[in-house]
């Protein structure tokens, strides 16, 4: 039996799946001049790896994609161990 065949019991569980862009330090004056409409900068561009989390757990990794006008992203990675 494969892995996928062993879990598909689970297939309609709901899970958050998490993809992290960048982390940026911000003070508090800097959050709290934080406005509809202001832009926080990243250090990212479309193409770099990025971490994917499922459940909070590590589990892979992608790449940063743009589709017409938004960004997503491609899984170029997964762990076998998640």
């Amino acid at each position: 039996m494969t892995p996928q065949e062993e879990i598909a019991p689970l297939g309609d569980v709901p899970v958050d799946i998490e993809v992290e862009l960048d982390r940026r330090g911000m003070t508090m004056r800097e959050v709290l001049q934080l406005e509809e409409g202001c832009v926080i900068g990243t250090s990212r561009s479309a193409g770099e790896n990025i971490d994917i989390y499922i459940g909070g757990v590590l589990c892979g990794s992608g790449e940063i994609v743009v589709i017409e006008n938004s960004l997503g992203v491609r899984i170029t990675d997964f762990r076998d161990d998640f």
